[in-house]
Order: structure tokens, then C-alpha cells, then sequence
């Protein structure tokens, strides 16, 4: 039975690796740096996890968990289609960090393991695919105009986030990505009605 003190240490172990990933990347996320951010031993580490690759899938998959139920907080809300999404694209981030699920697309080690790579693409797939849900329900309504294609729609506004999050980070500046939502929203806008 797993007591309070054990799941307290299994998840600040998922947390650590979660920010190392984010921050190094899978092969500077060494074991011991893993352990001494989570102020864990190595025994505790290998009690609740098989090495590495299981401490990495269950990070990973954290880090998908959340971004998938932030999203789907917003597109659920009330509004129109138009009002969720601007939500979406304008709520806070740490743009400058990058996106915790898409730097890992960046990563050789994890983009290399099917495993590993899972999480990361069944999130892209769900955001686009809830994203072209949104907008069909918008074009249903008669909020956009015919001419919207929802898939491909979908996929540029996911495109702008992640290349937002890309072009921040090379310039230094956080409004860079909120230049690039303001080109979306402004291209979204064009097929309103």
C-alpha cells in the first residue's frame, strides 16, 4: 500500500523530471539530477520507477495531462467559437520557456522512442482535432462563413502557438508570440460573419 509520503515522493520525482525536461531536454536529465531536485534518493526513485524511460513516459505524460485539460477549460467555457479560442491563444504562458509538450518535439532521445513520443503526438493530434471540432461547430452556427476548412484552420492555429513559442525564444521577447496570435485572430477574423 502506498502511503502519503511514498506518493509525495513519486510525485515530486514526476514534477522534477517534468521541469528537467523542459528545461535540458531527455539527455540532460541525468538520474541524480532528477533525485536531487526531488530530494529523493536513488532507491526511492527505482521503487517507483523502472529507470529513466518510465520516470521520462510518466513526466511526459503529465506534462500532455495538463496542457490537454487547461485547453479543454477554455474550449468548453462560455462564448462563442471565436471567444474560446481568442481565450485559448491569449491565456498566460511562459512563452519564453517554450511549450513544455512541444520542445520535446525538438529532442532527438524522445522523438527516437515510439514510446516516449506517444503522449506528444496524441496531444497535437487532440488539440487539432478539438480545435477543428470548435471550428466546425463555428461554421455550423453560421459564426465563420462556408469557405473555413476546421482541419486545416485547426492545424495553422496550432502551428502559430508552437512557432510562436519558437520565434519568442529566438528573439528574447515574449511579444513576438502575441504578434503571431494577433495575425491568427486576424485571419480568424476574416471568416466571420
Amino acid at each position: 500500500m502506498e502511503t502519503s509520503d511514498t506518493r509525495g515522493t513519486r510525485e515530486r520525482l514526476i514534477d522534477s523530471t517534468r521541469e528537467l525536461l523542459w528545461e535540458r531536454g531527455y539527455v540532460g536529465t541525468s538520474p541524480k539530477a532528477i533525485q536531487e531536485r526531488a530530494a529523493a534518493g536513488q532507491g526511492s526513485m527505482y521503487h517507483h520507477f523502472h529507470g529513466k524511460p518510465d520516470l521520462a513516459l510518466a513526466a511526459i505524460g503529465r506534462s500532455a495531462e495538463e496542457l490537454r485539460a487547461r485547453a479543454e477549460a477554455g474550449f468548453s467555457g462560455p462564448g462563442t467559437v471565436t471567444e474560446r479560442i481568442t481565450g485559448y491563444l491569449r491565456r498566460e504562458r511562459e512563452v519564453l520557456k517554450g511549450c513544455p509538450v512541444g520542445r520535446l518535439t525538438q529532442d532527438p532521445d524522445v522523438m527516437a522512442d515510439p514510446e516516449l513520443r506517444r503522449p506528444v503526438e496524441e496531444t497535437f493530434a487532440w488539440l487539432t482535432g478539438r480545435l477543428a471540432a470548435l471550428l466546425a461547430e463555428g461554421r455550423a452556427s453560421g459564426e465563420f462563413g462556408g469557405g473555413l476548412d476546421p482541419a486545416a484552420t485547426a492545424t495553422a492555429l496550432v502551428a502559430v502557438v508552437q512557432g510562436g513559442y519558437v520565434l519568442a525564444r529566438a528573439s528574447g521577447s515574449a511579444e513576438v508570440f502575441g504578434r503571431a496570435v494577433d495575425g491568427a485572430l486576424g485571419l480568424l477574423a476574416a471568416h466571420s460573419r
